[in-house]
């Protein structure tokens, strides 16, 4: 999957694309990352890329001629064209859903502002897909590029060293809940117990414990995932073991191709 990074401070990514799991994927040809700086595509001698707004206010607004030659100039250096994706709080807001659609893409396109925004052509003629992290303000674009790339690499096949990990985490179940309580050595810790079903070998009800744990934290956390996609379930523990048995009979059904 290729990412393309469009931004005025390109010098912030280096160390970002050389840490961890993102920089053993570019490594290994499964991941590459390419960052632009937009000045490259100013059409003055001073490399400038943004200006003062039409009817006055504060801050400097990107222009449209640089950001457009840009994304067009990426668009016909190499293909696929792209899927453009501008960051911006008036997006849409980032969730795993929206990560899973992203990551069906064999090349993104980022777009990180900065100032006031971009000028509205810029969105009319690109038509670009408008994403936002939160609601909350940064000052560009460009850790929002960097949470989108590493939310999306992850479930490229061969990115994580356990190819179960990206479904068992929060939000990425097929239920979409938060993932339960996680336990590792040592088996006591100033009179804090492993519970000992973890311990048991039993991993019919382990998984069941697991379901369980899931579904009370989101309850107790994130009540609207379960108003929101299993209305069913609200304020109620769900039956034992029937999402673990689905999940095997899913995985039993779709043993003879690939979807």
């Amino acid at each position: 999957m290729r990412f393309d990074v469009v931004t005025l401070f390109p010098d912030m990514f280096p160390g970002y694309l050389s840490q961890s799991l993102l920089d053993k994927a570019i490594q290994a040809g499964l991941v590459d990352v390419q960052v632009h700086d937009l000045r490259n595509w100013s059409r003055n001698k001073h490399r400038n890329v943004d200006d003062r707004p039409f009817g006055g206010g504060p801050g400097m607004v990107l222009c449209v001629e640089p950001v457009v030659e840009c994304v067009e100039s990426l668009q016909q250096e190499t293909s696929p064209a792209g899927h453009v994706v501008l960051l911006t709080p008036q997006g849409r807001r980032l969730n795993q859903p929206i990560v899973e659609e992203l990551a069906q893409h064999d090349r993104l396109i980022l777009l990180c502002g900065r100032y006031e925004g971009f000028d509205q052509r810029v969105i009319d003629i690109l038509q670009p897909d408008e994403i936002s992290i939160g609601d909350y303000i940064l000052n560009g674009g460009e850790v929002a590029a960097m949470v989108t790339i590493d939310a999306a690499v992850r479930l490229i096949p061969g990115v994580l060293g356990h190819e179960r990990s990206n479904q068992e985490d929060s939000f990425s179940n097929e239920r979409r809940w938060l993932e339960g309580s996680q336990y590792t050595r040592p088996r006591e810790y100033r009179g804090h117990q492993v519970p000992e079903i973890l311990l048991s070998g039993d991993h019919g009800r382990i998984a069941q414990w697991r379901e369980q744990e899931s579904f009370s934290r989101t309850q107790q956390r994130r009540a609207d995932l379960l108003r929101n996609q299993h209305p069913e379930t609200e304020g109620n523990p769900p039956p034992a073991g029937r999402l673990s048995r689905q999940r095997s009979e899913d995985e039993r059904d779709g043993a003879g191709g690939s979807t």
